[in-house]
């Protein structure tokens, strides 16, 4: 689960640039819930083992997280949500 993590992470950070791209802007509305559901996945990860190395785990909550907020800042700045 925590490699799952690590890769929804990587998966929502190369969704996030691509979102970056001009005309490409509304693919942050795919994005987002992607990352989304990649963050309540390494959370879960993060919280499941205690006593295991965590480390995937935290850097899919990192690039999530990341991801939802600057693919939700875009949105804003580009007028996609209001």
């Amino acid at each position: 689960m925590k490699t799952l993590s690590l890769v929804f992470g990587i998966l929502a950070i190369c969704g996030m640039f691509l979102g970056f791209i001009p005309c490409l802007g509304a693919f942050n509305w795919i994005n987002i819930p992607f990352a989304g559901i990649g963050l309540i996945i390494s959370i879960i990860a993060y919280v499941k083992e205690d006593n295991l190395p965590k480390g995937n785990a935290l850097a899919g909550i990192l690039m999530c997280g990341a991801a939802a907020f600057f693919g939700l800042i875009r949105l804003f700045l580009g007028g996609g949500i209001f």
